[in-house]
């Protein structure tokens, strides 16, 4: 009973911060100034506006405008691109840009997480020596770093100087396998940097404590080895920071990618948010932002409530 009224409070207020969430970036859009409609097509005639801003709801002001939008998108009518020749299909939009942000964000967690744990289960081990001196100060650097910033510098050496991959472009996946990997190589490793330097000093402070605890000196007594000891008896209690650290990751990274994706011209999410800016396809826009809004939340509601359900300390502090 516990658990269900938990995840009843959770998904209420998983709801709750999605809809004020939502509804501040739609009052945001429509006190920026200009008419929207005028905005989306520049070049039609005051009829077919008038269809736009009746479709749309734009013209039954902000609690109306915000009311249809959201009764539209739980109905599953995402909206369209309203251009000039016709209108495109939000929904086949993020058909086809979802991919790619998918496997821009597995691609940066997989390559985050066998970088960081080898280094943070070392370091710990090694704690004050000189390899742990160099590496700590090396992800502090790392981790205050910003990743465009390093997505830029990493093109102009490795795309453009040494010309070892292509600066722009996607392959998919089901295509040209190599091309595809060789294509993602940039862009993963300037979302992966810094992941990789926080989840090393999240591990690395676990493990820490975890060496401290008696049933690790006494697993050490025995005989055991090192490594046996670090994987099977250390590693274990101390990934249960890293991990969820890991898994709130995955709604930031869905609007981290925006920028790098732009960067690197990958058609995903990011790519197409950029586009409805700068077409101005507000009612587009609206949408995508709404998505990763819901998935930010969604993802930090669903590990909030896995860890209170499953972690008996948890638990116990609830009590």
């Amino acid at each position: 009973m516990e658990i269900i009224r938990m995840i009843v409070k959770r998904l209420v207020l998983m709801c709750t911060v999605v809809v004020i969430a939502t509804f501040l970036l739609s009052l945001l859009m429509w006190i920026l100034p200009g008419d929207p409609v005028q905005m989306m097509v520049p070049n039609a005639i005051d009829t077919q506006r008038d269809v736009i801003r009746e479709a749309t709801g734009l013209d039954r002001g902000i609690f109306g405008y915000y009311w249809k939008w959201l009764h539209d998108v739980l109905s599953g009518n995402f909206g369209s691109y309203y251009l000039n020749g016709g209108t495109r299909p939000v929904s086949t939009v993020l058909k086809e840009s979802l991919p790619p942000t998918l496997q821009l964000i597995f691609y940066t967690q997989v390559v985050a997480l066998l970088v960081s744990i080898p280094l943070g289960l070392i370091t710990a081990y090694k704690e004050d020596s000189r390899l742990d001196r160099i590496v700590s100060s090396t992800m502090f650097t790392l981790v205050s770093f910003p990743g465009f910033a390093l997505a830029l510098i990493l093109a102009l050496i490795f795309a453009v100087k040494l010309g070892w991959v292509d600066p722009v472009g996607y392959e998919p996946i089901s295509g040209d396998l190599a091309k595809h990997f060789r294509q993602m190589i940039l862009p993963v490793l300037s979302l992966a940097v810094g992941l990789t330097s926080s989840y090393t000093r999240l591990l690395r402070n676990d493990v820490i404590a975890t060496l401290k605890e008696d049933y690790v000196t006494m697993a050490a007594s025995k005989g055991i080895s090192d490594r046996r000891v670090l994987w099977k008896h250390v590693f274990r209690p101390s990934s249960t920071t890293l991990l969820t650290s890991a898994a709130l990751n995955m709604g930031g990274l869905i609007g981290g990618t925006l920028i790098i994706e732009t960067i690197f011209t990958i058609p995903g999410i990011g790519f197409e948010i950029y586009y409805t800016i700068g077409a101005r396809q507000v009612v587009a826009m609206q949408t995508m932002i709404a998505l990763i809004a819901f998935a930010y939340v969604f993802f930090n509601s669903t590990i909030d409530l896995v860890t209170n359900i499953t972690d008996p300390r948890t638990r116990e502090r609830r009590a």
